[in-house]
């Protein structure tokens, strides 16, 4: 009389646990890096126009030389 049976499925439970997270993190990591790899190579971004408002530029004060030059 058996009062115990083991099965291979069991035995098999946590290494194909661990191969299956494996394959389903793989997949996410790589669906996730060309996302954001795509997103930021894409065209769309190049040909986004920045607008620039231009700046008064005040004149800077000149200091006059009080230098004498001799010929």
């Amino acid at each position: 009389m058996r009062t115990k049976s083991v099965t291979s499925m069991g035995a098999l439970h946590p290494i194909l646990f661990f191969a299956v997270m494996y394959i389903v993190v793989l997949f996410f990591s790589i669906f996730i890096c060309s996302s954001l790899f795509y997103s930021c190579k894409s065209s769309g971004a190049r040909l986004a126009k920045k607008t620039t408002v231009p700046v008064k530029q005040q004149a800077l004060p000149v200091q006059v030389s009080t230098a004498v030059v001799l010929r």
